[in-house]
């Protein structure tokens, strides 16, 4: 085992060997930046060129767009990756990959014939320029999540979008997403002014620099603190007609042809926070089994206490490997071992089993490695704090398995976005 990767995908081929080793190229940069990148709270700006220059930008993008040519394998372990170095960077990586999806699932939705041929070259030309986009080395944030809820979706969208001459007029308030006032374009989902369903949910892209487009107030979270997850202020921002992707039900075909984690990547966040739990447990199995006790001259991971800890550390981590190691199965085997129904309702309890199981890692390092580990800078208080934020990020654990039990009960699938009207 030599990459890091290995650790979740056993078995890699020789190409997805070669797109890790992309990866780890940059993770001597990520491990220096990463604690005063939390102190700071600030995005490492350089980081951005850092992966331009190693080609990881287009990781999941199709070769014949200018990419890597990866899959969901390949995003799941370079954010586990990422995620053992600075667990806020692989956050806003892993979104900026998300932005993938609307250009493969459009691209899936009219080889599947849910487009007419008249809507066909429109929805083909908006999904390749977001492909292009990021293979040729432009980071996307991908903005869909508002402070609105809704009682019956994951995600509900309020922001509207009016038709004006040439294009398109947004107003509204994204508050997650990472990379804000960092990334190059934002990859902002709206709804038509006057749709009533998700049949009016339209994608638009937003250049950064866009006048109307404005950062809201500096978001100091608890953890993840370096992901630039700030959110942004939309106010009359314009956006050309070739720059929007509006065809009528576009959003709800496109996700009609994801496998079942959501858009068909948010198991790759999870593998974030997994390789943030293995990065705190190698460290502080090192500290324990290295230093000593001056009486006995054992090791402190020798005691009964230290060994009922590390005992349940290690159960914790190995269930987080196996929730997500059947997750990624369900999502990219061919041909596919369960309906996609199926699939979702298994998301819906990996994503909080695994938040779980990480975090009791993370608490357990924190107990074993006692008193003088317990600093707000170090490799323990640092993961302690990223591994909360998994336990609230999308949606809390409860809630997952409640949707499950409703599915298995009711045999419904929760609606994953709505059109809300404020």
């Amino acid at each position: 085992m030599t990459l890091i990767a290995e650790r979740l995908l056993t078995t890699l081929t020789e190409a997805e060997k070669a797109r890790m080793e992309k990866v780890e190229s940059v993770l001597p940069a990520l491990r220096e930046a990463a604690a005063k990148a939390d102190e700071t709270g600030e995005f490492p700006i350089g980081h951005i060129a850092l992966m331009r220059e190693a080609g990881i930008l287009g990781l999941i993008v199709p070769e014949e767009f200018g990419g890597l040519g990866g899959g969901l394998r390949d995003l799941a372990g370079a954010t586990f990756t990422l995620g053992s170095a600075c667990p806020s960077t692989a956050l806003a990586y892993f979104f900026h990959n998300t932005s993938a999806s609307r250009g493969l699932l459009p691209l899936e939705a009219i080889e599947a014939g849910l487009f007419s041929e008249e809507e066909n070259p429109v929805v083909e030309a908006f999904a390749k320029k977001v492909l292009t986009l990021m293979a040729g080395g432009t980071w996307l944030a991908n903005f869909a999540s508002e402070e609105v809820k809704s009682s019956s979706a994951n995600i509900a969208i309020a922001t509207t979008a009016e038709p004006v001459e040439g294009g398109w007029k947004l107003n509204g308030v994204k508050s997650f997403g990472c990379a804000t006032g960092v990334a190059d374009i934002y990859l902002v989902t709206a709804k038509i002014a006057g749709t009533t369903d998700a049949n009016g949910l339209s994608l638009f892209l937003v250049k950064r620099e866009s006048p109307g487009v404005a950062s809201r107030d500096k978001w100091n979270g608890l953890g993840m603190r370096a992901s630039a997850n700030d959110g942004i202020t939309l106010t009359d921002v314009f956006v050309a007609a070739e720059d929007a992707l509006t065809v009528p039900g576009s959003f709800v075909k496109m996700l009609q042809m994801s496998r079942g984690s959501f858009v068909g990547n948010q198991l790759a966040i999870m593998a974030n926070y997994l390789g943030a739990a293995q990065g705190v447990y190698d460290y502080a199995l090192e500290r324990l089994t290295s230093k000593r006790f001056a009486d006995s001259g054992k090791s402190i991971a020798s005691s009964p206490m230290h060994q009922v800890i590390i005992g349940e550390m290690t159960e914790r981590l190995e269930t987080a490997y196996h929730w997500l190691r059947r997750q990624l199965e369900l999502e990219t085997s061919e041909p596919p071992l369960l309906p996609k129904a199926d699939v979702y309702r298994q998301w819906r309890m990996a994503k909080g089993s695994i938040s779980e199981a990480c975090f009791d890692v993370v608490v357990g390092a924190f107990k074993a490695c006692g008193t003088s580990a317990a600093t707000m800078d170090g490799v323990i208080g640092r993961g302690l704090r990223d591994l909360s934020m998994a336990l609230v990020m999308t949606f809390p654990p409860e809630r997952g398995r409640l949707e499950a039990a409703s599915m298995i009960t009711d045999d419904r699938e929760n609606e994953l976005f709505a059109s809300v009207n404020k």
